[in-house]
């Protein structure tokens, strides 16, 4: 339980978490059961965005009771034609899980508004929750030619094209990713991971540069160093392989890095992955390579 504040400070605190882009929902309803609801008409200009913050915090939180009091205020003084009414609506629907209803105000939503992307994003979160990845992917793939730079979206579209085992899409958009922030090694890797899945020789060169690069970023990122480890492993070992020796010593030191930190951390032989590590360069044959 939160400790009983006055309004102003609860007016205070709601404010930052809207600034924050913070949901805390479950705060949020609290606030709402112990002061906001008693005292509605005292919160001066802020009264919507409060209403509106709450109505939310009730559909996350799945109490329908304060969605309908919301609801019924914030539609009482900006009539159902507001879109953010509207938008408000279609959770409503969603929350009650009438898909169909949901997608009609959506729908009505961006015929008035094409470049709502809150609308959007209710839409591929519907299509999501109907285990519809196809139409989700579809969707996603409107929202990115009118919001390219939005990260989230790009990423989630790559884990739709992953689970559909589209790999070559999946890569694109990882790419994506990269353009937008060539530092962040976890795209590096995601995108080796995916070459490495896709397999063949030049997919795994692609992983072996990815891998190396994040690594090279983020030197304690595990999943990376083992990323490197199997794609080179893969490599060496292919009998058209001309470049062994090159690749074996990259197994050996990936493997050296891998065991360091599994000592580092104390961990012993049958906690750590050393025995899955030692049989596969068990499998390297550099000789006369």
């Amino acid at each position: 339980m939160l400790q009983r504040m006055s309004l102003t400070e609860v007016k205070d605190i709601l404010k930052t978490w809207r600034e924050d882009n913070s949901r805390k929902s479950d705060e949020i309803i609290e606030h709402w059961e112990d002061t906001i609801r008693e005292e509605i008409d005292d919160l001066g200009e802020e009264k919507w965005m409060i209403l509106e913050q709450v109505c939310v915090a009730g559909f996350d939180t799945y109490r329908p009771d304060v969605v309908e009091d919301t609801l019924y205020l914030l539609i009482q003084q900006f009539t159902p034609s507001s879109l953010r009414v509207k938008r408000l609506i279609a959770m409503r629907y969603e929350m009650r899980e009438e898909w169909g209803e949901a997608l009609e105000v959506l729908d009505q939503i961006l015929e008035e508004d094409e470049a709502n992307s809150s609308a959007r994003k209710r839409k591929i979160a519907i299509y999501k929750a109907q285990g519809d990845t196809s139409k989700a992917a579809s969707e996603l793939t409107k929202y990115l030619r009118v919001f390219q730079s939005d990260q989230e979206a790009w990423q989630e579209l790559c884990d739709i094209y992953i689970q559909e085992q589209e790999y070559n899409k999946a890569c694109f958009c990882c790419e994506e990713l990269l353009l937008h922030n060539p530092h962040n090694h976890l795209y590096h890797q995601r995108l080796g991971e995916i070459r490495y899945t896709m397999g063949g020789t030049d997919n795994l060169e692609n992983a072996k540069q990815y891998f190396s690069q994040a690594v090279k970023m983020a030197p304690s990122n595990m999943r990376a160093l083992y990323g490197l480890l199997l794609t080179c492993t893969q490599l060496a070992t292919n009998p058209k392989c001309h470049k062994k020796k090159d690749y074996a010593k990259i197994v050996f030191w990936a493997s050296k890095q891998i065991s360091a930190r599994y000592n580092h951390a104390g961990l012993t032989d049958k906690q750590s992955k050393l025995p899955v590590i030692e049989g596969l360069m068990s499998q390297l044959d550099v000789s006369g390579k």
